[in-house]
């Protein structure tokens, strides 16, 4: 059975709910915002991302990070932290490990959480285990594999990297050949989602060039050659995921949506093709027949192209909202830069090569995938913090985007509408983290401030669990125990 987004979920919106967080624990998690918008750059005048402040959480002055507008319902953002805010680290004591233990041990023993399970909360100053239960057993990570690929990807083609999708003319000028990279965010619509690159703008420069060269009629196919293997997940055919192709807009959507499941076209790369097409011959430019498959030759003379978000953007927004499409391109992309067979394998090898170069506990990890879709992949709590402490360690500002992209709880993603009950209030705002759910599946793995200010990082595994509801609700507690824990 494919993952099932957090709004899926849950039935109706969150109830409106009183937040039971103070003042200055509110202070101190906009403080570690504004740590993470600073390290990452670049920035504007009052310490918040320039990518942030696009696409701000709430509407108005108020602020919030860049995880896509929230759903009706889900509380506002909280304020944008002044750039003097200190950051919490190593200057407010930690919690120790017997008092840690007093306070989860007995969550960690709900029934809820299934058969199976795992724990490990680290401090991110030190990387000292500060709880673990059996984390170094790999179980089925879900969604949470998402942070594996996030690394690997950033570490393997770098934060900066931009995905090309380019026009280019072969037989002497006589097929113009649409040219996939590997950017399934790349947008046919009017309206750019968040901005994607263009169909339209790649039209235009592509009919310019060819009107400079007197011509007014092509034949136009198209190339995917760049993955290789089967583009079907193992999964087989789903709402939650497109064919994996090196071509295709909007994540082969066949609907308005910008996230989530949805119908998908059957072939994402001819229907790419046939909107281009259409958007030619708007230009003054005339395509002979249907738009088929071919691969550009050697000797193909480039006309134009268009770049994707880097891949640091990608990264945030593919975490915020488990965007599986996102999430495969970027395991592709990986196999590519890492010198890896572009197909489902050859990705996952690249995963595990890129994180064994990091010196991560992989011991178990497996890698059928780069979205966590797929049931066979493997991970274990210790590998999951440890991708986290990462992304946190001051010498890696290329992993930052890893943590300005984790749901925060309460307000954004795939977490918007989780944390609605008053025992889980102490988290909300503070938790950052990303979620995984598959039939009888439960993970959570992210970042928390605990209540004197020190940030720690956690991750939390089930197999097994009677019911995803309970099994989340208890996950959420011992993130939100987390937060509310001096425990020294």
């Amino acid at each position: 059975m494919p993952e099932l987004k957090a709004s899926q979920l849950v039935t109706g919106v969150a109830k409106t709910k009183t937040k039971q967080f103070t003042v200055g624990a509110t202070a101190v998690g906009v403080a570690f915002a504004a740590l993470v918008a600073v390290a990452t750059g670049p920035w504007d005048s009052s310490g918040q991302r320039t990518a942030e402040a696009d696409r701000a959480a709430s509407p108005g002055s108020r602020g919030g990070a860049d995880h896509g507008r929230t759903s009706a319902g889900a509380s506002a953002a909280a304020p944008s932290a002044p750039a003097v805010l200190a950051a919490p680290g190593a200057s407010v004591p930690g919690p120790t490990k017997h008092a840690l233990a007093d306070v989860l041990d007995p969550l960690f023993k709900d029934s809820a959480l299934g058969s199976r399970r795992a724990a490990a909360v680290v401090d991110a100053a030190t990387g000292e285990r500060l709880y673990g239960k059996s984390a170094g057993d790999a179980l089925t990570p879900a969604s949470t594999t998402k942070l594996a690929t996030a690394v690997a990807a950033l570490t393997a083609a770098g934060p900066d990297h931009r995905i090309a999708t380019r026009t280019a003319l072969d037989q002497d000028g006589k097929e113009l050949v649409l040219i996939g990279g590997g950017d399934p965010t790349l947008t046919a619509r009017e309206k750019n989602p968040y901005d994607a690159a263009e169909l339209r703008t790649l039209a235009d420069r592509t009919a310019a060039s060819l009107k400079d060269r007197g011509a007014t009629e092509v034949t136009l196919s198209y190339d995917t050659s760049l993955y290789s293997g089967p583009s079907l997940h193992p999964l087989g055919v789903n709402e939650n995921l497109a064919q994996v192709s090196a071509l295709m807009t909007d994540e082969a959507r066949t609907d308005d949506s910008n996230s989530g499941p949805a119908p998908r076209a059957a072939d994402p790369a001819a229907s790419a093709a046939g909107k281009f097409a259409d958007l030619l011959h708007d230009r003054g430019i005339r395509t002979k027949g249907a738009p088929g498959p071919s691969k550009a030759s050697r000797q193909a003379e480039d006309v134009a192209k268009v770049e994707s978000p880097p891949l640091s953007a990608l990264v945030e927004r593919m975490l915020t909202n488990s965007d599986n499409d996102i999430a495969e391109a970027l395991a592709r992309q990986t196999a590519i830069a890492a010198d890896e067979s572009h197909d489902f394998d050859g990705a996952g090898r690249a995963i595990k090569k890129q994180l064994k170069k990091l010196g991560l506990p992989l011991s178990g990890a497996h890698f059928s995938d780069g979205s966590g879709l797929d049931r066979t992949d493997k991970a274990s709590t210790a590998l999951l913090t440890g991708l986290l402490a990462k992304a946190a360690d001051p010498a890696r500002p290329e992993l930052r985007s890893l943590l300005t992209g984790l749901p925060v709880a309460g307000f954004t993603g795939t977490l918007a509408h989780r944390y609605a009950d008053e025992a889980d209030a102490s988290g909300t705002g503070l938790v950052r983290a990303k979620t995984g759910t598959l039939t009888g599946v439960n993970t959570l793995a992210g970042t928390v401030v605990d209540a004197d200010g020190r940030l720690l990082l956690f991750a939390f595994m089930t197999e097994g669990a009677p019911g995803p509801q309970s099994a989340q609700a208890v996950l959420d507690r011992l993130a939100s125990s987390v937060a509310n824990c001096g425990c020294r």
